[in-house]
C-alpha cells in the first residue's frame, strides 16, 4: 500500500508496521494504539499471514512487554523474550517469538503508539543501528498518526457543517417552498374561481421543489437569481410565495445588478423568502412593505409588517420562525439581522449585508 492510499487510522498502522519490518529486516513487525485503560485500542501486525492469525485465541491485549513500552515510554531490547521479567507469555496459538525490540510513537509527552520487532531474518540480535532505526522510523510514524487523526478530525468536522448546510438549506429553500404550495393549494381550495389552470401552476411549483430536493442533496444547487436585478429577484421571491390577495405587497427596489455573488446573494434571498412568508403565515398582516438599499459598501433591505407583532423580549420562545436560521445565514456573510416588533404593532426586520471588494 503506498502511502497516498493510506487513508484511514488503521491503514496508516499497518502500514508502518510493514515499513519497519522491511526496513529492519525482521518476521515480525506490529503497531499497536494505547486505549485510555491502558490497553490496546489498535493492534495491526506484519509477518503473520490471516489464517496464522485465525488460530490464535486473541491478538495481544498490551500487557507484558508490549506494555512495558507504553508504560516506561523507552525503547526496549530484549535479547529472550521468555528470560524478560517483564514478560506475561503469549496467547494460545502465537507464533513463537524469541528477541524483542519496541520503541515508543511519541511527540513530548504524548504517547500515541509503541512500534514492536521480533526476530531479524537473519538470526542476529538486535543492535544499536536497529535501535537508531527504529526509534527514527518512530518519530515519522508519530507525525504520520497525527496528521491521520487530524485528517479524520477534520473530515467529521466537515460532515456536520455539511449537514447543517442542508439542514439550513432544506428549511430555507424547500420547506418554505412546500410552505407556500400549500397556502396557494388553500387559495384554490377556498376559493370560487376555477381551478384547472391554477392547478397547472401548483403542479410546476412541486416540480421545482422535487429538483431543489435533488440539487440540495447532490449539492448541486441551482441560482435562481442569476443576471436579475435586485428588483425582479424580490418580485420573484414574492411571486413563489401566492400571497393572499387579502395582503397587499408593495416592493421598493432599486433595478439594479446585486453587488454580490451568486451565492451570497441567493443566501440574501432565502433571509427576505423566509422572512415575508413569516409575515404572510403568521402575522395576520394586510400590508407588507419591501424596501431595498444598495451602495458600494452594503445592501440593506427591510420587511414590514402591520400585522399582530411580538414581544420581542421573548422572541427565543418563536422557534417555529426559523430566525436562528435568518440570522445564522447572515453572519455567515459578515451581516446582522434587526428585528423590532410591539404586539398589535406589526414587525420590521432589517438585513445588512457588507459588500466585499
Amino acid at each position: 500500500m503506498h502511502a497516498a492510499e493510506a487513508q484511514t487510522l488503521e491503514q496508516v498502522l499497518e502500514q508502518i508496521a510493514h515499513v519497519a519490518r522491511d526496513l529492519i529486516g525482521t518476521r515480525y513487525a506490529a503497531l499497536g494504539i494505547p486505549s485510555q485503560n491502558d490497553t490496546l485500542l489498535y493492534f495491526k501486525f506484519a509477518g503473520i499471514s490471516p489464517e496464522e492469525a485465525s488460530y490464535m485465541d486473541h491478538l495481544p491485549h498490551g500487557h507484558g512487554l508490549l506494555g512495558a513500552v507504553m508504560r516506561e515510554r523507552e525503547t526496549i531490547l530484549v535479547e529472550h523474550i521468555d528470560q524478560d521479567s517483564r514478560s506475561s507469555g503469549f496467547p494460545a496459538g502465537h507464533p513463537v517469538m524469541d528477541r524483542f525490540l519496541g520503541a515508543p510513537i511519541q511527540v513530548s509527552e504524548e504517547l500515541f503508539g509503541m512500534l514492536y520487532l521480533c526476530d531479524r531474518l537473519d538470526g542476529q540480535p538486535f543492535n544499536e543501528q536497529d535501535q537508531w532505526l527504529i526509534e527514527t522510523l518512530a518519530g515519522y510514524a508519530a507525525l504520520a498518526i497525527a496528521g491521520t487523526r487530524l485528517r479524520e478530525k477534520q473530515q467529521r468536522l466537515t460532515l456536520l457543517e455539511e449537514r447543517e448546510r442542508i439542514s439550513m438549506e432544506l428549511h430555507d429553500g424547500v420547506i418554505q417552498s412546500l410552505y407556500a404550495v400549500g397556502m396557494h393549494l388553500e387559495l384554490l381550495r377556498t376559493g370560487n374561481r376555477p381551478i384547472n389552470g391554477e392547478l397547472s401552476v401548483v403542479v410546476e411549483e412541486l416540480n421545482h421543489v422535487i429538483d431543489d430536493i435533488r440539487d440540495y442533496i447532490m449539492n448541486l444547487k441551482k441560482q435562481r437569481n442569476t443576471h436579475q436585478t435586485i428588483r425582479e429577484c424580490l418580485h420573484n421571491l414574492v411571486r413563489r410565495l401566492h400571497v393572499p390577495n387579502t395582503i397587499a405587497v408593495y416592493i421598493d427596489a432599486p433595478e439594479t445588478m446585486p453587488a454580490f455573488t451568486e451565492t451570497t446573494f441567493e443566501s440574501i434571498c432565502q433571509i427576505v423568502y423566509e422572512a415575508v412568508s413569516n409575515s404572510v403565515r403568521h402575522a395576520h398582516a394586510k400590508q407588507i412593505n419591501i424596501t431595498a438599499l444598495q451602495n458600494e459598501n452594503l445592501l440593506m433591505i427591510n420587511i414590514k409588517d402591520d400585522g399582530i407583532g411580538f414581544d420581542t423580549s421573548q422572541i427565543d420562545k418563536f422557534t417555529g420562525l426559523g430566525l436562528e436560521h435568518i440570522r445564522q445565514r447572515a453572519q455567515n456573510h459578515g451581516g446582522l439581522i434587526n428585528i423590532e416588533s410591539e404586539s398589535g404593532q406589526g414587525t420590521r426586520l432589517t438585513v445588512t449585508i457588507p459588500v466585499k471588494v
